[in-house]
C-alpha cells in the first residue's frame, strides 16, 4: 500500500464526505439549517428542524455516501488486496471528516455518526444489525440520541479488534478504527457537556421556526 493510494483515499473521501446533504435538504424547505438547533447540518438536527421526511433523506444520503464508494472498493477495486480492509477505513474517516468540515460550507458541517456508520456497514455488514440493535436499545432507554451515538462510534475499534485479528494490517486497523471514536467525542463535546448539566434535548423535541426567528441551542 503506497502513498499515492492514501492520498487518492484522503481526497476522494473527503470530497465526497463534503456533500453537505442535510444544507441541500434545508434549503429545499426555504431553510439554512445551520441556524437552527444544534447549528450543524446532520441527521439529528435535520429532524429537529425540517421533520422526518427531511431527516430520512438526510440520514440517506449521509449514509450512502460512505457506503457506496466503499462497496465499489471492497468488491470492485481491493477485493483480493490484503489491504483492503484498511483502505475501507482510510476512505472512511476521510469522509467523516469531509462531513465534519466541509469545504463548501466554510467547514461547518456534521458530527459524522451518519457516515460513520455507512463505514461500518460496508466494514462488515454484520455491524448492521449489531448496530441497529446496540443504538436503538440506548436512545429508547436514555431518550438521547448524542449517548447512543457515541456509543455507536466504539463499535469500530471493538468490531476490529474481535473479527479482524489476523488482517495483515491489523495495528493499523485499530489505530484508524479508533479515529472515528476520538472524532466522534470531540464533535460531540458539547452535547457531553449538556448531558452531565442535565441540558440536553432528548429525542422527539422540535426547534421551532417562525417567521424566519432563529432558535439556536449550542
Amino acid at each position: 500500500m503506497n502513498a499515492w493510494l492514501v492520498i487518492c483515499l484522503i481526497v476522494a473521501g473527503y470530497l465526497f464526505g463534503s456533500i453537505p446533504f442535510g444544507y441541500i435538504v434545508g434549503k429545499f424547505n426555504h431553510i439554512d439549517i445551520r441556524n437552527y438547533g444544534s447549528g450543524n447540518s446532520g441527521t439529528t438536527n435535520a429532524f429537529r428542524t425540517v421533520g422526518r421526511v427531511g431527516g430520512i433523506i438526510t440520514f440517506l444520503g449521509d449514509y450512502l455516501k460512505a457506503l457506496i464508494p466503499i462497496l465499489i472498493m471492497r468488491f470492485c477495486i481491493f477485493d483480493d488486496k490484503p489491504y483492503m480492509h484498511l483502505t475501507i477505513l482510510i476512505y472512511g474517516f476521510a469522509c467523516v471528516l469531509g462531513h465534519n468540515f466541509p469545504v463548501w460550507l466554510k467547514f461547518k458541517g456534521g458530527k459524522g455518526i451518519a457516515v460513520t456508520a455507512g463505514v461500518c456497514s460496508g466494514l462488515d455488514f454484520l455491524i448492521i444489525p449489531v448496530g441497529i440493535v446496540v443504538f436503538g436499545a440506548i436512545v429508547l432507554i436514555t431518550k438521547y440520541v448524542s449517548i447512543g451515538s457515541l456509543i455507536l462510534s466504539l463499535i469500530i475499534p471493538a468490531w476490529v479488534i474481535v473479527r479482524l485479528s489476523d488482517d495483515a494490517y491489523y495495528p493499523w486497523l485499530i489505530a484508524v478504527s479508533c479515529l472515528y471514536t476520538v472524532s466522534a467525542f470531540i464533535m460531540h463535546r458539547k452535547n457531553i457537556k449538556r448531558l452531565i448539566k442535565g441540558e440536553e434535548n432528548k429525542i422527539g423535541q422540535r426547534v421551532k421556526i417562525n417567521n424566519g426567528s432563529e432558535n439556536k441551542a449550542e
